[in-house]
């Protein structure tokens, strides 16, 4: 997910996908795990930096706001 679409969410919104994200981070960990093997390695990293930019612009907003 690109920043420009994270900035056009809502807060609720962004909430709503940091969860999401985390949820699939969790999942991913999981089999990985279990199986011990991911059909896309690469998948975690890159939900782990969705996360990052979600996290980074709600905190933007946050020292703008206050």
């Amino acid at each position: 997910m690109k920043s420009d679409e994270i900035r056009k969410m809502s807060p609720e919104e962004r909430k709503k996908t940091l969860n999401k994200f985390k949820e699939d981070l969790w999942n991913l960990r999981t089999q990985k795990v279990v199986s011990g093997q991911l059909e896309n390695p690469s998948a975690i990293r890159n939900v782990k930096r969705d996360i990052a930019r979600v996290l980074t612009i709600m905190r933007e907003e946050e020292k703008e706001g206050g």
